[in-house]
């Protein structure tokens, strides 16, 4: 007791004097800070600060791009994925099939591990935009101060309504199953707003419409409605579509080719199906909303639009082009191994539509990755004749690329409903009639979409662009339009000759659906530098100038570096993220009865004869 008695009064007064020190350094900060706050509030407005930089770590704008497109992708995914775990879950309650529900509730889980990553990054974005580039945040955020508040708010409220439709699916399951799915319609519908918000700063900044009288929410209001706001608004929300498709079509594949029990492998492989078929009836418009966006573009400004398809940003479209094709490639690949792996003896059946749908695609691709000016030396151009070469420059404008590109849309729908239709036999009185029409349909639209394509090459381009790829368009719309409903009304009454065998796929399926995630993902950062660099050295297209020292766009070879950096620091996320959202169903453990069924892994049952466990039949 003696010696705690001597021990208080010593404890007492070091903090005493500890608590003197610290009170003497906050007094000196606070007197040093005085003559800061004064020069502060005594500074002119001229003298704000308009850009700063960090060189060190390779300037502020690549800081930007980086976090600006990690940002933006993870948003595509999260806005995507709840569109169609949505309809998933309503077809499972719909037919009272548990296992759309279950995927359905897979897919959300990948969305609520994605989703506090995506605003992590955003807040970085924005507290780097505000860092870097004061006097354009100040400025935007003069015109959009409305629309932030809004923005705020719909996030709250998003936030609210994903965690009750997360935490709440088991629990609202039978007589509330249809509470829970109107919160998953609120979850889209607020994630569309959320998506169209933001897209109105972005496409202000190439398109901005600026009024200087009214108030405050009518200067936002006309701000936000610019020329190119809708047509990139829908762009996007079917590219996010896409991107969330194909990304759960890769979290399939993987699963698929790591899964060791026949149930695993049968789950992940009609994953995989889904997630490619929603990839692929996405794909299918997302070209003729990017032909929109383009149209809108050289209305709003030709110049901008030049700079885009004839200038030097024209090559990036010959790499889109090969993107894309590879991504259609890939896409077609997959539904013909399910037709000839998961539906016994069509092998022989559907070789040769195969064959030749894959030689149409490939005919296709060459004359869409045909540059028109090529790269020549001044001895390769005068051989021949000039930049454009004398018989593949024909296929080098856009007559020709708008003609590859509604014949590879074509294919790719033929080669989905060749799929939806093989293993059935049609038994309604009418089928002939209907499949002849189908036909007639196909091949008329077909040759009409060729000659269209021809015939652009003789009449001025307005005409060509107004009417003649307009055309294109809408002929290749009405097959889809017309050509599903009847498919559909014809396998209602179709008997099944064949059952499909889920779990037989071979490992290059897998690796088939992970190549297109990675397409899909190296082609929208690609359009995003295309989309930012259009703008050329303007913050503000024709309103506030670049007048910092990156107010130039970076070089095609320096901007892939970039890309192929996005791409690779997006995969690392979203296999983290694909990690994270499978621990909970690594520390399950696995049940008894399913350790029986193990199957080794790399044992194929297409290739090994199969088992009775793998060739159970859905």
């Amino acid at each position: 007791m003696g010696n705690h008695g001597d021990i208080r009064p010593t404890l007492i007064e070091q903090y005493r004097r500890r608590a003197a020190q610290v009170t003497g350094v906050a007094v000196a900060i606070g007197l040093l800070a005085l003559p800061a706050l004064g020069l502060a509030q005594d500074a002119p407005t001229s003298a704000a600060t308009a850009y700063r930089d960090i060189p060190q770590l390779g300037g502020s704008r690549n800081l930007i791009w980086v976090i600006a497109q990690l940002h933006l992708l993870l948003a595509g995914f999260v806005l995507g994925v709840p569109i169609f775990a949505w309809l998933c879950e309503i077809v499972g309650w719909k037919t009272g099939e548990k296992r759309y529900d279950k995927l359905a509730k897979e897919f959300t889980k990948l969305l609520t591990s994605s989703y506090a990553t995506t605003a992590l990054f955003g807040g970085i974005l924005l507290f780097m935009l505000i860092g870097f580039y004061p006097k354009l945040m100040a400025y935007l955020s003069d015109i959009f101060f409305p629309s932030f508040v809004v923005y705020c708010g719909l996030f709250l409220i998003e936030t609210a309504t994903l965690y009750l439709y997360w935490y709440g699916w088991d629990a609202m399951q039978g007589t509330k199953k249809p509470l829970h799915l109107f919160l998953g319609f609120l979850l889209n519908v607020f994630a569309f707003f959320i998506m169209i918000v933001p897209n109105s700063w972005a496409t202000f900044q190439a398109s901005p419409v600026v009024i200087a009288e009214g108030s405050d929410f009518a200067r936002a209001w006309a701000a936000t409605w610019n020329p190119t706001w809708w047509p990139v608004n829908i762009h996007r929300l079917i590219a996010n579509v896409v991107l969330g498709g194909y990304i759960c079509g890769a979290y399939a594949g993987i699963r698929y080719l790591s899964a060791q029990t026949a149930e695993e492998r049968d789950h992940y492989d009609w994953m995989g199906y889904v997630g490619n078929f929603i990839g692929v009836f996405g794909l299918l418009p997302l070209p003729f909303a990017g032909y929109w966006l383009m149209r809108e573009i050289y209305q709003y400004n030709q110049q901008m639009g030049i700079t885009l398809m004839g200038g030097f940003l024209s090559w990036l479209f010959i790499l889109q082009a090969m993107l894309i094709g590879v991504l259609f490639l890939g896409s077609n690949y997959y539904f013909w191994l399910g037709i000839t792996h998961r539906i016994p003896g069509s092998e022989i059946k559907y070789r040769k539509p195969i064959m030749t749908m894959l030689v149409i695609l490939l005919l296709c691709l060459g004359v869409w990755m045909t540059p028109h000016s090529l790269v020549a030396s001044l001895e390769e151009a005068r051989k021949m004749g000039g930049t454009h070469h004398p018989l593949l420059g024909v296929f080098g404008v856009m007559s020709a690329k708008m003609t590859v590109a509604n014949l590879m849309i074509l294919v790719t729908f033929m080669s989905f409903i060749m799929y939806w239709r093989a293993g059935k036999e049609e038994t309604a009185g009418w089928a002939k009639v209907a499949k002849a029409l189908m036909s007639a349909v196909l091949v008329i639209a077909g040759i009409v979409v060729i000659v269209l394509g021809v015939w652009g090459y003789f009449v001025p381009a307005i005409i060509r662009i107004n009417y003649f790829s307009v055309a294109q368009v809408l002929i290749v719309l009405f097959v889809m339009l017309t050509i599903t409903p009847l498919t559909a009304l014809l396998l209602r009454s179709a008997r099944t000759t064949t059952e499909m065998v889920w779990g037989r796929m071979p490992p290059r399926a897998g690796y088939a659906l992970v190549l297109n995630a990675v397409m899909v993902i190296l082609l929208m950062t690609l359009m995003g530098y295309a989309r930012s660099s259009s703008r050329v050295h303007w913050h503000i297209y024709g309103v506030m100038r670049d007048s910092s020292q990156y107010a130039f766009s970076p070089a095609l070879g320096y901007a892939a570096a970039f890309m192929s950096l996005n791409t690779f620091l997006f995969c690392m996320l979203v296999a983290f993220i694909f990690w994270v959202a499978t621990m909970g169903d690594k520390a399950k453990g696995k049940d008894p009865i399913e350790e029986k069924k193990q199957v080794p892994v790399g044992a194929y049952p297409a290739m090994a004869g199969g088992s009775q466990t793998l060739d159970k039949k859905h």
